[in-house]
């Protein structure tokens, strides 16, 4: 593995780590500052406006890639991301909390970013494998960071946001003092017309071969929206699970997901070309969510991890697949694109998953499964359909 993979996938997992470090104390947070038990509101504010500037603003981060470079690009990213948490760590009042979120979504390119440089610098062969590590250090974050920040918020509320904070900034100095650019930036001046937000967006979209892909990608986000907004709630519903419960359940789950992105996906798009490792991880969390939705005991769950986690070959494949849709000068761009069709899918899909939940909580909470289920066909004709040409200027 190369330095500069080395140092990507570190910053990764910090960036993973620093995000999940707040998950469990965000609440108490919240609660401590507007003196109110009910927080929910709050919560979804806060999720809605960092993906709402994430949608904006991604698409123009990457095409700043395109054009300045990654390096620089990744670094304003990051330096955002430890504004953020300072917001968080100190903030007396909401619109701090506000005012800290909406900088951290404006200046969220890290993992599109992130992901256009490993497009740079890995040969075509290489990068489902590479995706597949990519997710899995992300993954391997997101284990870690809820379990530290529950700890740390035992001893001071504030403690998490400081430690994601210094995990940043750490972050940000080894992206400056070890990380190579991969991609030199143009010489061109940057037209102001080149800032507009939905430029980028629109500038890929005219190319109608991209448009299944960005609706695939908003497919796939969505799906994943569900497990965090219903799998807590399903599992006290379903099985009276304790709050120890559903946490060991999440963290199995991000232990077979971790382990099937890093050595999986290289292997599976080998065997079954891009396509077929896709449709395979829809068949798997399909298999697994319809068992999910018809469970009668907890320990079911548990035992079909294995099957549900081999959707994680999907994503890492339709990743590889993206890739090669666009000219390596456009993959900036194109990254930042898809990222916001990611940041749509957060603000769409929990509204709606959510709304579903409650519609069916009292009948049949398993039923949610069933609607992920579905939401995940609407992707197969799409991927049939995928005719996969050259790659296509973009603008």
């Amino acid at each position: 593995m190369t330095r500069s993979l080395i140092v990507i996938f570190t910053a990764i997992v910090l960036d993973a780590v620093g995000i999940g470090l707040i998950f469990p104390i965000l609440p108490s947070l919240l609660r401590d500052i507007t003196h109110a038990e009910n927080v929910a509101a709050y919560i979804g504010t806060l999720t809605a406006l960092y993906a709402v500037m994430q949608f904006i603003f991604a698409p123009v981060l990457g095409a700043l890639s395109d054009r300045i470079g990654r390096r620089p690009v990744l670094l304003i990213s990051l330096a955002g991301a430890a504004v953020n948490y300072l917001f968080l760590a100190f903030a007396a009042n909401l619109p701090m909390l506000f005012l800290g979120r909406a900088i951290a979504g404006l200046t969220s390119a890290n993992v599109s970013v992130a992901t256009a440089y490993i497009t740079d610098i890995s040969p075509e062969e290489k990068r489902a494998r590479r995706f597949g590590l990519f997710n899995a250090m992300f993954g391997l974050g997101f284990i870690i960071g809820p379990v530290a920040g529950g700890v740390l918020g035992d001893h001071w509320l504030r403690l998490p946001f400081i430690a994601a904070a210094l995990l940043n900034g750490l972050n940000l100095l080894l992206a400056f003092f070890v990380l190579p650019e991969s991609r030199p930036g143009s010489r061109e001046k940057i037209a102001l017309s080149a800032l507009n937000p939905l430029k980028p967006l629109h500038a890929v979209l005219e190319v109608k071969s991209l448009l299944p892909v960005v609706i695939l990608f908003f497919i796939f986000s969505a799906t994943g929206e569900a497990y965090g907004t219903c799998w807590a709630l399903w599992g006290s519903d379903a099985f009276h699970w304790s709050g120890l419960s559903i946490g060991l359940s999440l963290g199995a789950f991000g232990i077979c997901q971790t382990l099937t992105q890093a050595f999986l996906p290289g292997p599976a798009v080998k065997l079954l070309g891009e396509r077929g490792a896709i449709l395979t991880g829809i068949a798997g969390a399909s298999i697994a969510l319809t068992v999910m939705a018809f469970a009668g005991q907890g320990w079911m769950i548990f035992s079909i991890m294995p099957v549900f986690t081999l959707g994680g070959i999907g994503v890492p494949a339709l990743q590889s697949l993206a890739t090669r849709q666009v000219e390596a000068s456009r993959q900036g761009q194109f990254q930042g694109v898809l990222a916001s069709a990611v940041s749509l899918a957060s603000i769409v899909a929990p509204l709606g998953f959510s709304s579903v939940y409650f519609l069916v909580r009292q009948a049949w909470p398993g039923a949610i499964w069933l609607s992920v289920v579905a939401v995940y066909a609407l992707a197969v004709p799409l991927i049939l359909a995928l005719r996969l040409k050259k790659p296509e200027p973009v603008g």
